[in-house]
């Protein structure tokens, strides 16, 4: 199981589960980050954050440290 911060640039992969409590869990299922939804990862900056990754036909900019609340298959 991987997360979705750990994904190589042009990856897919299916979201399992989205951890994390309150306002950041919140957060990322108002983003349509969801358990089912397929995210393609398109773009790492240089340092590795922020990543751009497309989800439900658009794109979306998440810190690493969102990322790493979502668990890939």
């Amino acid at each position: 199981m991987k997360l979705l911060s750990q994904l190589e640039i042009g990856e897919r992969s299916v979201v399992m589960a989205v951890k994390g409590e309150g306002a950041i869990r919140r957060r990322l299922f108002d983003m349509g980050i969801t358990p089912g939804a397929e995210i393609y990862l398109r773009k790492k900056a240089p340092l590795g954050d922020p990543i751009e990754i497309t989800l439900r036909g658009y794109e979306l900019t998440l810190r690493k440290s969102e990322a790493s609340h979502v668990e890939m298959k």
